[in-house]
């Protein structure tokens, strides 16, 4: 089978997917070839050499994030071509921009079987885009979920999501969960605790938030909960990239500026997991967060929005601790209720969290999900 992803999004979960997807699915004997754009994250051309040592046909295509009709036409023709020079039987496009070029140049030369994983709908962004752009990004998903063979959520409470949309054809949606190697993470060494959160109290709770750094991932929501009653001495790490001026403005505001710390992008992000108290997840909207399952193979405790994916994985008093609502008030009474449990009850909790992972979201279970999908369209 001859297959050929499209993504421009190569940041964070999305760059995660598209890599061991591709990894997985050469190794499984597919075909494969990847054509993705190289400006979202400087650290992504070395995964690109992982792709090509394994044998993956790797295209670089510089696409942007924002619309730029000219730019695009062009991408969009170079993608026609590299669809009549290598004729695949899959075309699988990836996010909002690919999944725009990447459906039209199939549908433009009648070459491939379209199959499209937003992961999440830019249109549901709220806190993000205005009404005017969020209708102009509805509208064109709208027009190219008529010629769309398959849609993958990556999870079952994102096929929901999009249910109620109103704008996916349910019939043709299908549910591949996200899955991760969790060796290196259930291997990791933990770091010391100073080397992670310079002048952070040692003996204080240590919470860890991993993931871009901006508005879709909740980092103000979780800002806002160390002010609640009973998380006085509570502690934060931010990891991941972005700017973090607005936050640590906020902080300042709130007063909460000693007890917190943006560390940037780490590469020992198992470490991190362990050795910290907690992840918390105060994402506003996810499909299926990888630094979830991540935690789940670490061994630690998760505390989470009821975003998408979460919903899935997260099963209150069993795997984890899940808000009731997306807000700060909701998610101090989560981080409350982990905070207060006895050290018994959280490794029953991690154990059964990491069990739950290795059953259910697993790399070799996404490829084997994927590749049905595709077989079905065939």
């Amino acid at each position: 089978m001859r297959v050929l992803h499209v993504m421009e999004c190569t940041i964070g979960g999305t760059r995660r997917h598209l890599v061991d997807l591709a990894l997985g699915q050469r190794a499984a004997g597919l075909e494969v070839d990847v054509v993705a754009s190289t400006l979202r994250d400087p650290d992504f051309p070395p995964d690109l050499e992982r792709l090509r040592d394994a044998g993956v046909r790797v295209h670089v295509l510089d696409m942007v994030r924002a619309p730029s009709p000219l730019l695009d036409l062009r991408h969009l023709a170079a993608l026609k071509a590299l669809l009549r020079e290598r004729r695949p039987e899959v075309m699988h496009a990836h996010s909002s921009k690919a999944g725009v070029l990447g459906r039209q140049a199939s549908l433009s030369t009648g070459i491939g079987r379209r199959i499209y994983t937003p992961h999440t709908f830019a249109f549901l962004f709220r806190a993000l885009f205005g009404p005017a752009k969020r209708a102009v990004y509805r509208g064109l998903e709208s027009h190219f979920a008529k010629h769309t063979d398959r849609f993958v959520a990556v999870a079952a409470s994102e096929a929901e999501t999009w249910a109620a949309s109103g704008v996916v054809p349910g019939e043709r949606v299908r549910v591949v969960p996200n899955g991760i190697d969790a060796a290196p993470f259930a291997a990791a060494e933990p770091l010391e605790r100073g080397e992670l959160a310079p002048g952070l109290d040692p003996h204080a709770p240590l919470i860890a938030v991993v993931g871009l750094v901006y508005a879709a991932k909740g980092q103000d929501l979780l800002l806002r909960a160390l002010t609640e009653p009973g998380l006085e001495r509570a502690q934060v790490v931010f990891v991941g990239p972005g700017d973090s001026q607005p936050f640590q403005g906020q902080a300042r505001e709130l007063g909460v500026q000693e007890r917190i710390r943006f560390v940037g992008a780490r590469r020992d992000v198992p470490r991190v997991l362990r050795t910290v108290d907690a992840l918390c997840l105060p994402s506003r909207w996810e499909g299926m967060p990888y630094v979830v399952l991540e935690a789940f193979a670490a061994g630690c405790p998760v505390v989470a929005h009821p975003v998408d994916g979460a919903r899935d994985a997260v099963v209150p008093g069993e795997t984890g601790w899940l808000a009731e609502a997306i807000g700060p008030a909701p998610l101090a009474a989560a981080l409350r209720s982990m905070l207060a449990a006895d050290r018994q009850e959280v490794t029953a909790v991690t154990d059964r969290a990491r069990a739950r992972q290795e059953n259910h979201y697993s790399v070799d279970s996404m490829v084997a999900g994927m590749t049905r999908v595709y077989e079905e369209v065939l």
